[in-house]
């Protein structure tokens, strides 16, 4: 992704089907993590299980354990079909477009190394204008995966993915398909910088060490990089856009953030913490391994 020459031979079609491939294949890997994550992130601390006071979920592995034992193993990709959806539109675009934009930001004559803040800005604007469109598809996926085991006779929200697009425009207005755009702006336009930024930058620093070229383990490395960043930045405004997304009690953005810090403390922040860095360092790893893989396809029949 550092490679200017290499980033204009692949026209930015092609670029956006490599990203929208590999952020699909990624995201069906590793969504049962980011399951997980999502209860956590959702669940109160006045949310019990069998004994008062006692967490319904804890913990990564345990939280997988519960949804599959209560639920069926299938439960865990409740919400992979909206999350393909969103990973077409905002994987293809804020991958596909960071090259371009870099190189908007530096001319196409630039030699050299990008510099970093630029890469950074480069990710930002990306990452905010593809979930700007892709948010409907974030809305509808975090709550078919919010919905756990219910009783005996009660219903579910939504049929499938379809009918949750449908039902929530029928009941609740087009302009609902946005609920959290803001917090999820920030949370992804963040994230994208943590992840883009921070692969490109590592990869970069990597391939000046000498006996480091590039193939699969520099990708590797820089894939657990670029997703260690992007939890320990993201994981506030991702715990807030998890909330508003999932529980429509919340007025704005504000008012879940504050009383999330007044209900539950500063830590509550940092919820799903492990199983975000367990999702976010395993897609992260699959993602850019991919493709980096498709590219080199792409160049090869180019």
């Amino acid at each position: 992704m550092s490679d200017f020459k290499h980033a204009t031979e692949i026209s930015f079609a092609g670029t956006f089907a490599c990203s929208a491939f590999s952020a699909c294949f990624a995201e069906l890997c590793t969504i049962p993590l980011d399951t997980a994550k999502v209860r956590l992130q959702l669940q109160k601390r006045g949310s019990i299980g069998n004994e008062v006071g006692i967490p319904k979920y804890r913990g990564m592995l345990g939280t997988v354990v519960t949804i599959a034992l209560e639920e069926g193993l299938i439960a865990l990709w409740k919400g992979i079909i909206p999350g393909l959806h969103r990973q077409c539109i905002y994987g293809g675009l804020r991958i596909g477009l960071y090259d371009p934009v870099k190189i908007l930001f530096v001319g196409n004559d630039f030699v050299g190394d990008v510099p970093l803040f630029k890469k950074i800005l480069a990710a930002l604007i990306t990452g905010a204008i593809a979930i700007a469109l892709a948010n409907p598809t974030d809305l509808v996926k975090v709550r078919l995966q919010a919905e756990g085991k219910l009783p005996p006779g009660v219903p579910r929200r939504y049929a499938g993915a379809l009918d949750a697009y449908y039902t929530i425009v029928r009941q609740e207005g087009l302009a609902a398909l946005w609920t959290g755009l803001c917090p999820n702006i920030a949370r992804n336009a963040i994230i994208n910088a943590a992840e883009l930024a921070s692969y490109d930058q590592i990869k970069q620093t990597i391939l000046k060490i000498s006996g480091f070229t590039d193939n699969i383990l520099t990708h590797l490395l820089a894939g657990l990089g670029a997703g260690f960043f992007a939890v320990c930045i993201g994981s506030p405004v991702d715990v807030v856009k998890s909330r508003m997304m999932g529980d429509s009690t919340y007025k704005s953005t504000f008012d879940c953030f504050f009383k999330t810090l007044k209900n539950e403390g500063p830590f509550a922040f940092y919820k799903g913490f492990f199983p975000s860095f367990g999702r976010l360092g395993s897609w992260n790893v699959i993602m850019f391994l991919t493709l980096e893989q498709a590219k080199n396809y792409f160049r090869r029949i180019a």
